[in-house]
């Protein structure tokens, strides 16, 4: 059976939450919360904008598309799907590096 759109994004989200350092998870969880709406949809255009300024402005970048899409996810249906998609495959692909570059760390010592 075929998750919903909703909880595919929620183990998005949770993916996301494993990956990223203590501080940066507890933020993402509360911006999840239902009364976080109004903070996470303004912040999430700012982070899509901000990725796309990024061949402009350097401290900008692109890896605040995803980041951007993922918040306007939370409350823009059509969005859940593909975001949580890739998402998932994004932080997979990000954890079959680390250990690759793990395993290439402890052969070269």
């Amino acid at each position: 059976m075929r998750k919903s759109s909703k909880a595919k994004l929620r183990e998005a989200f949770l993916h996301l939450e494993n990956e990223v350092p203590g501080g940066v998870a507890r933020q993402v969880r509360n911006l999840r919360h239902p009364d976080a709406r109004w903070v996470r949809l303004p912040l999430g255009v700012l982070f899509v904008l901000g990725g796309l300024l990024a061949p402009v402005v350097p401290i900008l970048g692109v890896w605040m598309i995803p980041l951007g899409l993922l918040l306007l996810a939370y409350d823009v249906p059509v969005l859940r799907r593909p975001t949580a998609n890739f998402t998932i495959w994004s932080t997979r692909k990000w954890i079959a590096l680390k250990e690759w570059f793990n395993r290439r760390v402890r052969r070269s010592s």
